[in-house]
């Protein structure tokens, strides 16, 4: 029997997916992908693959589980299988300049980055780059490297201090971007479709991981008068940049995702993040009376019974 197949390597982001899939009566199978073997021989089984593979995954033990899942994705599509968030979408998942350098091309507006390897390569960046700045991990998650600098000497400081390097070795010198609200949006598509907008508060830093499973503090700003929540889905959130995304997308072989930007104090927005991992936080669905994993098993219901054939009568 076909079933869904849930690639993946953080079991506490997977069990609502799985909760939800149980809710409609989907037959799944979980893939962990920290370690395994592909026999190469051998035909996969029949059912839709479901690729949920993070960046961040080296974070908690699992180095080579992305490695593992290209190899995967790559045996899976090799013989026709239908894998949702593909082997470019993987690709696009561990590498923000691949991910700056697509969203490029679809006239999206991403900051001004430069990626480097080495200290001596980072710190002469820095040099020439205008202030202030940040650095950032190329394969992270979370805000994972995350840090501003407001000239050159800081960084220098930092980095012959000994810094946090990029699991790939390529740190990012970016642009900063200052947002006068202190927020950031972050877009939700499913099935290539967009969902709705979360407006999420950054006051207390960029660990933006919207599940539940990464909450580290009070859900509200302390920072502020009147606490307000730290994810906020947004009431009838309308952007022309939905269309680019949703185009982007569907040229990049992603099926479900996250998409983050920053507007300046003139408006301007500037997309900074594509996660095809995508969690959604519980508080503020509550709230706003929608669901995304629901809406994603239902999504992968409808793909795995247009994947069987029907009975005639």
């Amino acid at each position: 029997m076909a079933k869904v197949y849930i690639i993946h390597e953080n079991e506490e982001w997977t069990q609502p997916l799985k909760a939800a899939l149980d809710e409609i009566s989907v037959p799944y199978e979980d893939w962990h992908m920290n370690e395994g073997m592909v026999d190469l021989q051998q035909k996969p089984p029949e059912g839709i693959f479901y690729n949920r593979m993070s960046a961040s995954s080296h974070t908690r033990g699992h180095r080579y589980a992305p490695e593992l899942t290209a190899t995967v994705l790559t045996w899976l599509e090799s013989h026709g299988r239908t894998v949702l968030n593909t082997s470019e979408a993987l690709a696009l998942e561990l590498s923000k300049v691949l991910q700056y350098e697509k969203l490029k091309q679809f006239g999206i507006k991403t900051p001004d980055t430069i990626a480097a390897v080495g200290e001596h390569h980072l710190i002469q960046a820095a040099k020439s780059f205008p202030t202030p700045f940040i650095t950032k991990h190329n394969r992270a998650g979370k805000g994972l490297g995350v840090k501003r600098f407001d000239d050159a000497k800081s960084l220098e400081h930092h980095v012959t201090s000994g810094f946090d390097e990029s699991v790939d070795g390529i740190t990012l010198l970016q642009q900063y971007v200052d947002s006068p609200t202190k927020t950031i949006t972050r877009c939700e598509f499913i099935g290539g479709k967009f969902l709705y907008a979360v407006r999420v508060d950054t006051s207390d830093g960029f660990e933006l991981c919207p599940a539940e499973a990464c909450e580290i503090g009070d859900l509200a700003c302390p920072t502020t008068s009147s606490p307000r929540p730290k994810f906020e889905i947004i009431e009838d959130f309308n952007s022309p940049l939905i269309k680019k995304y949703e185009a982007f997308l569907q040229a990049n072989g992603i099926t479900f995702a996250g998409i983050e930007f920053i507007e300046d104090k003139d408006g301007t927005a500037y997309t900074y993040d594509v996660n095809t991992n995508t969690n959604y936080n519980p508080q503020a669905e509550s709230k706003a009376g929608i669901y995304g994993m629901k809406e994603i098993a239902s999504y992968l219901k409808k793909e795995l019974h247009a994947l069987q054939p029907v009975t005639p009568l």
